[in-house]
């Protein structure tokens, strides 16, 4: 399988470094090129250098040798990937949404997950080229942000 080098994972707000570690370890299984982590979300490691155990735990490895940077505001990283030929695609559950599976294969794809409860914010949104939901079949609405990662990327990027 050869690396995705055009497609970018987005993950803003995630409060679990355990689910942070998932999908770093997911990102790896699907080649995402770069990984972006904004606003409160844990990073590989902190301020000083030190690692994040629970990221590490979760991850296997994947942290450090997946590219990833932090950037404070995810607004501004989604016009500079506009303006670089990036199609944002938002997974959140939204009146927009079409079916993740209705999503076509892209040239240059950045990927955002929602954050849990809360999801993304319409101004976020409203930023996002697509807007892709998971069919929820059962009682529950929703999926763990790290098992929704997964299905996404490999639904959207074809594997």
């Amino acid at each position: 399988m050869k690396k995705q080098t055009n497609s970018i994972l987005i993950l803003p707000d995630i409060r679990s470094a355990l689910n942070i570690g998932a999908m770093f370890r997911t990102a790896d299984a699907v080649g995402i090129s770069k990984i972006y982590l904004t606003g409160y979300t844990p990073r590989p490691t902190d301020n000083f250098g030190r690692i994040q155990k629970d990221i590490a735990k979760s991850a296997l490895g994947a942290e450090t040798w997946i590219p990833w940077e932090y950037k404070k505001s995810l607004i501004t990283l989604l016009n500079n990937l506009k303006k670089d030929g990036y199609t944002i695609v938002a997974i959140e559950q939204d009146k927009r949404s079409i079916d993740y599976r209705k999503v076509k294969k892209l040239e240059k794809v950045a990927i955002v997950m929602g954050p849990e409860v809360l999801g993304l914010d319409k101004k976020i949104l409203d930023k996002c080229d697509i807007i892709a939901q998971i069919p929820m079949y059962g009682k529950k609405e929703s999926l763990n942000v790290s098992v929704a990662c997964g299905i996404a990327l490999f639904g959207i990027l074809k594997h």
